[in-house]
């Protein structure tokens, strides 16, 4: 005869199974991964109950680690210290990839007291293991503490599991962001594409109503692009746009945003900025048009000019498209007059 599932008996007599089972079930559910990983830990923290425990993340650019998560007395301190890559025990482990057990740190001479002087917290041993997923290290789990005399074999096995399943959900999280990213950016300029300019503004026009904010919009084409094409070819083109969207983008603030509309037209968004703030923007795009030459490859540096409209909100426009096609209409209206220039939305051509 069958007997029916009873997760809380299973609980009882087999509370490895019953982690498992709920890590699981949160991987399984959401792809919030700040909340998968603070499931894993808790479980982790829970069953093990070290004095102190951390999830540290690497960071490939600097190549160092840095608490993600870190719970005990000494947490508000550990989210500044950085460690290097082959620093302490987390440290070899993110280096090297295997995990370790040290029942006494004294011991180990891969044991740096670096954190423990700046904590003042006192190590006595240490658990970790990475996070790891083909053959990439995302970080290390770190327990301080814990009773050694009943750590055995499946108790590492379990911690060893929990990682895997965390190195999983750091995997999948950075997959879908990937995927995300794709959807919403230009292949050749690597701005925001026309689709994400309009999902932008909207938003903006939402939280500006709301607060009572003012915010802008530049509309700006490239004057006679198409000669570089012709001239140049394509290829040429493509590095050239890509230049002048990076370029554009260095300009900004970070709270502004660049977007390729399309061919050789870009959108700049300006949050929280007034009209005759925009101008400021406006004329100092113009003037780096102006005096920039751009490196493209081929011994060619070639300067491009450009016609600039602009708009703001809520004077102009109510809603996203409206505002564009202000902006838009400004720029053509420099287009087909002197080129090299600034229009206004209700005031036309100005410098």
């Amino acid at each position: 005869m069958t007997r029916p599932y009873d997760s809380a008996q299973v609980s009882q007599s087999k509370p490895e199974l019953a982690i498992l089972h709920d890590v699981a079930k949160a991987l399984t559910s959401s792809l919030n991964l700040d909340s998968i990983l603070q499931t894993i830990m808790e479980k982790v923290a829970a069953y093990f109950r070290p004095d102190t425990w951390s999830l540290l993340m690497v960071d490939e650019e600097h190549h160092e680690l840095y608490f993600a998560i870190a719970v005990g007395e000494a947490a508000a301190q550990l989210k500044s210290v950085r460690l290097r890559i082959g620093e302490g025990i987390a440290g070899w482990v993110a280096q090297y990839g295997e995990p370790l057990v040290v029942p006494d740190v004294t011991k180990d001479e891969r044991f740096t007291s670096r954190v423990d002087e700046m904590t003042r917290w006192k190590t006595s041993s240490i658990l970790c293991v990475p996070l790891a997923s083909k053959n990439r290290i995302f970080g290390v789990i770190q327990l301080i503490n814990v009773e050694m005399s009943t750590f055995g074999t499946e108790q590492f096995m379990l911690l060893q599991a929990m990682a895997d399943y965390a190195a999983i959900a750091i995997d999948n999280a950075r997959s879908v962001e990937k995927i995300q990213e794709l959807t919403i950016t230009d292949d050749c300029t690597g701005l925001y594409n026309a689709r994400h300019m309009y999902n932008t503004i909207e938003s903006e026009v939402y939280r500006s109503t709301r607060f009572s904010y003012e915010f802008s919009v530049l509309f700006l084409d490239l004057d006679r692009f198409k000669l570089v094409n012709d001239t140049y070819g394509h290829l040429i083109g493509s590095r050239l746009l890509f230049e002048i969207g990076a370029t554009i983008k260095n300009h900004l603030r970070l709270i502004d945003y660049a977007f390729r509309y399309g061919g050789d037209e870009f959108v700049v968004l300006l949050p929280q900025t007034a009209k005759n703030s925009a101008m400021v923007v406006a004329r100092r795009l113009l003037e780096l048009m102006r005096t920039t030459r751009f490196h493209v490859g081929d011994g060619l540096d070639l300067n491009v000019r450009a016609s600039i409209g602009v708009a703001g909100f809520p004077d102009d426009a109510r809603n996203a498209h409206e505002l564009i096609r202000c902006a838009d209409e400004m720029m053509y209206t420099v287009k087909n007059s002197t080129r090299d220039a600034i229009a206004l939305f209700g005031k036309g051509i100005t410098q």
